[in-house]
């Protein structure tokens, strides 16, 4: 049930009404009213998620309130059920823009643009809920997570986020935290072939402790593949060719999107080497942190990402915003944040000032940061 105002005044310490994260669901009914009328209308979309919720972050204050972490989970249940009712709507929206692109009446270059668009949708928020979804601790959440991942081809990415990433962001074991200097360009090639790697060699060395070999059969590898070999084989009975080249057009749109917000979220930014392989314990300050309220409503609070890696373990409306003190801020939400990403020379210029500055701030006593340079290799489990 949600409060009144009045209610949550007296008591600020609960969680914000979920109503304004359902804002994420908007984007369905806009790309089946793009994908109906074509044309132009197709690049609303895009106007949507980059041009008004940027608009919004900047006319509207940032949004540092914080609930109470220890909030009971029967508080949540609003919340939760956003992730809850998404992956039924993507997939009625994956495979009726499929069906559309391959039986309607579009052009083909307007089919190719309608899976463009929903490939923003299960990438900014596909991927994001699932990413919410594996983290839980229940039985079925996680797999739900894994629904989604799969409907975008990317199935490890829960094995090498759960068991890689969190374990070793911001160390050169991490596959996926974007180096200083770094473009894109290369960052996303690189992580594309080392996640596999590593989400292989860290299910194979959780088998191994069981007395088991890394190709046994409960390897969940296999499971992601079945599953994505699955959603392929949909595609092909609702298109032919056809439908398996739009699908994948989605997919390839959803990862773009999954690796320009990995290569944001923690760009420049290393742990303290303690020796011996060992580095300090996760703190906020090793993850960019971006208050902005409206990218905040739309992405579930991803963008509280240094709290979440600090208790990787909280739902989004428990997240807790980081002042500078605290953590690094972004300049933009992530919708800037990842148009920049794909313009290098402008990233670094926007950036690497403010990696510079987190370093004076965090680590004044490192003079040499020749030393945390990352390895060109995946993590070694």
């Amino acid at each position: 049930m949600h409060r009144t105002l009045d209610q949550r005044l007296e008591n600020p310490m609960m969680p914000a009404p979920a109503l304004q994260f359902w804002l994420s669901l908007s984007l369905f009914p806009l790309i089946a009213l793009a994908g109906w009328l074509g044309g132009w209308w197709l690049a609303a979309v895009t106007l949507y998620t980059l041009g008004l919720i940027t608009v919004l972050d900047s006319v509207l204050e940032m949004d540092t309130t914080n609930a109470d972490p220890t909030v009971h989970e029967q508080h949540l249940f609003w919340h939760k059920m956003v992730t809850w009712v998404w992956p039924p709507m993507q997939f009625v929206l994956v495979f009726g823009a499929l069906w559309w692109g391959v039986h309607g009446t579009l052009s083909s270059a307007e089919s190719i643009g309608l899976m463009v668009v929903t490939g923003i949708a299960t990438g900014a928020i596909g991927i994001n809920f699932a990413h919410e979804l594996i983290h839980q601790r229940t039985r079925w959440e996680p797999r739900m997570g894994e629904f989604l991942l799969t409907m975008v081809l990317y199935g490890h990415f829960r094995s090498e986020h759960i068991l890689i990433h969190h374990r070793y962001v911001a160390t050169p074991r991490d596959p996926v935290t974007a180096r200083y200097n770094e473009g894109f360009h290369r960052f996303f090639p690189r992580v594309l072939y080392q996640q596999v790697i590593s989400a292989w060699r860290a299910e194979g060395a959780m088998l191994a402790r069981r007395g088991l070999p890394a190709h046994h059969f409960r390897n969940p590898m296999y499971r992601y593949a079945a599953a994505s070999l699955a959603f392929l084989l949909l595609a092909f009975v609702v298109g032919s060719w056809v439908g398996i080249g739009l699908f994948c057009v989605q997919a390839i749109v959803a990862i773009v999107h999954l690796e320009a917000t990995n290569y944001i979220e923690h760009y420049g930014l290393t742990r303290r080497h303690l020796g011996q392989g060992k580095y300090e314990h996760v703190k906020p300050h090793h993850s960019w942190n971006s208050n902005h309220r409206v990218s905040n409503w739309f992405l579930i609070n991803l963008q509280r990402h240094s709290d979440h890696h600090y208790k990787p373990n909280r739902r989004f409306p428990l997240l807790q915003a980081r002042d500078e003190s605290e953590a690094p801020q972004l300049p933009f939400g992530y919708p800037v944040m990842t148009v920049l990403a794909t313009c290098p020379p402008l990233f670094r210029r926007v950036m690497n000032p403010r990696v510079r500055a987190w370093r004076r701030q965090f680590y004044p006593d490192i003079q040499d940061w020749s030393a945390y340079k990352a390895a060109s290799n995946p993590v070694a489990t």
